[in-house]
């Protein structure tokens, strides 16, 4: 007897996912899904901010007045921010591309929503002549 292929990943897949690995051909839709579905951008941001505020906290062992490993902490968290969502769609492609799945998806998903919202604007206030 065949044990059947896994579509989702374990706990030890998703965290060694999570670090950059790529996960078996089998589990390309959950792949699809987790980049390009519903919460995609907040999972990325997640996994890509949270794991810097332990690291920052530490500036708050930094002796004298709070405002000032506050004030280092954001030096370097803004930046931070910043560059993971400039960076986002780059990352994104690169994940989709590890798994064997076709990059230009990313482009499919934005052309699909400007295709919406020009429909949403042209029903709403009619074509311009």
């Amino acid at each position: 007897m065949t044990t059947p292929l896994r579509t989702r990943p374990t706990v030890i897949q998703r965290l060694a996912y999570v670090v950059g690995r790529p996960l078996p051909p089998q589990m390309q839709d959950w792949v699809r899904n987790d980049i390009l579905g519903p919460g995609g951008v907040r999972r990325y941001l997640l996994r890509w901010n949270v794991p810097v505020i332990p690291l920052l906290l530490l500036f708050l062992l930094i002796p004298g007045p709070v405002w000032i490993p506050v004030s280092m902490m954001m030096l370097l968290l803004l930046p931070w921010m910043y560059f993971s969502v400039a960076l986002m769609s780059i990352w994104q492609r690169h994940r989709l591309q590890q798994h064997g799945l076709d990059p230009d998806l990313l482009s499919a998903k934005e052309q699909a929503r400007a295709s919406r919202e020009r429909e949403d604007y042209e029903r709403r206030f009619g074509r311009a002549a």
